[in-house]
């Protein structure tokens, strides 16, 4: 039995070694995913970003850039990633209510967490999660490193995908 059949993973060969899965016989398809990373923050933080003062600018145009940007870098950050073209990122910042929020623990001091979503596309030979994953968390950092003199106890609580589309494996959603 190869390693890829009983680890259930394809980044290992018959021998255990780790490597870069051949996509040259697969077909180009469109492809897109979702994902989403949520930054828990204290009350002034969180309305130095929705009133656009704090003392860094403006919060979420600096995190979209950043996460926009990251997409392109993933396989560089991720070792076994392929270098996929990028046609399409959309990136999206929603306040979550309380009882939506990942592990909210109001004694933390946390009483506000916003969720950054992201969303790439591409046609191409194999899919786009880790670049959405990669850009909803660079976007999740950013906003910390934006508000950490605001801030420094703020939390990143959750990465995770929401949602891809394309490809072999069809559809999943979380939502």
């Amino acid at each position: 039995m190869s390693q890829s059949d009983s680890l259930g993973s394809t980044h290992f060969d018959d021998a255990g070694n780790a490597h870069m899965v051949d996509i040259t016989a697969k077909p180009i398809t469109a492809r897109a995913a979702t994902a989403s990373s949520a930054i828990r923050m204290n009350t002034t933080a969180a309305q130095a970003v929705r009133t656009g003062n704090s003392c860094k600018g403006d919060v979420l145009s600096v995190a979209r850039l950043a996460a926009i940007g990251a997409t392109k870098w993933t396989s560089t950050l991720i070792p076994l990633c392929h270098a996929i073209p990028i046609e399409g990122v959309h990136v999206e910042f929603e306040w979550l209510s309380p009882s939506e929020s990942a592990a909210n623990d109001p004694a933390d001091g946390h009483s506000e967490t916003l969720r950054c979503s992201a969303t790439v596309r591409t046609t191409y030979k194999t899919g786009v999660e880790m670049e959405a994953m990669t850009a909803a968390s660079v976007a999740a950092l950013t906003v910390y490193d934006m508000l950490k003199s605001v801030d420094r106890s703020m939390v990143i609580v959750e990465t995770r995908l929401d949602s891809k589309e394309g490809g072999r494996s069809g559809v999943f959603s979380r939502l």
